[in-house]
């Protein structure tokens, strides 16, 4: 989610080099994957849920402002069902298959849904309410995945499933349980408070109005301190996720 005045037509052009350079890149390195065949089943089916997960995320942004009286997003055309609309090159594409072949995990982004806060009909309260609009639709997507995986897994044999490697899975079982997994993953990093992941419109509603200012102009050098959690302290993340997953498993599981 991005502030924006609604320039839609500026937005697009300005990532149309990214399409094609992102493009070209992404294309040489499935060459090299494919030829060097380090791509397993798991990865494939990891990557293809990961992307419309983070898609739905941003929609979503842009869903809640809708009825919360801005119609930026709509006007720019980023409440479509079309995923070309949102595909970031290198958050949706080039940065999850580069993390899924070197970690065997990945974390992604599309490309942020435009929010005018000043055009809600309650600006400080309602802003929360957008800013959290996607982490709550990760939980939703979590639950009814984890439940349905419990489901499906059972008339195969859930117990059996945990000797047998994920590559061998029944391909249903393995989307439903990656399903899961992602959405709890991308709700729980969003809603980590550090601008400009979704919780810090938490923190920036408690936040007097007379600090904005100084909130505001931090603000922008903050995404330095998310890529020092993602790249310097994985540690914490890894963490944070397994105590996440962990507690989705023993709600749907």
């Amino acid at each position: 989610m991005t502030l924006s005045d609604g320039t839609g037509r500026a937005r697009l052009h300005h990532y149309g080099p990214w399409v094609l350079g992102g493009g070209a890149v992404v294309a040489g390195i499935a060459y090299e994957i494919a030829r060097r065949h380090i791509v397993s089943r798991t990865d494939v089916v990891y990557f293809l849920v990961l992307i419309p997960t983070i898609i739905v995320h941003e929609v979503s942004h842009g869903v809640v402002a809708n009825w919360c009286g801005d119609d930026t997003a709509k006007r720019a055309g980023r409440l479509s069902a079309n995923p070309l609309r949102h595909i970031d090159p290198i958050g949706s594409v080039l940065l999850p298959i580069l993390l899924i072949v070197t970690t065997g995990y990945a974390f992604g982004w599309a490309k942020p849904v435009p929010v005018n806060v000043s055009r809600l009909r309650h600006p400080r309260n309602q802003a929360v309410l957008v800013g959290l609009a996607g982490p709550f639709v990760n939980v939703v997507i979590a639950l009814l995945a984890g439940f349905a995986f419990r489901l499906v897994a059972t008339q195969s044999g859930l117990a059996s499933l945990s000797f047998i490697p994920l590559g061998q899975w029944p391909l249903l079982d393995l989307v439903l349980f990656f399903l899961g997994e992602v959405n709890v993953v991308i709700a729980v990093f969003n809603l980590i408070p550090i601008p400009p992941l979704d919780g810090s419109a938490v923190l920036e509603r408690f936040l007097p109005q007379s600090a904005l200012a100084s909130y505001y102009r931090l603000r922008s050098m903050s995404m330095v301190l998310v890529l020092v959690l993602v790249f310097v302290a994985p540690g914490v993340l890894d963490t944070i996720f397994n105590h996440a997953l962990q507690y989705w498993g023993n709600i749907v599981l």
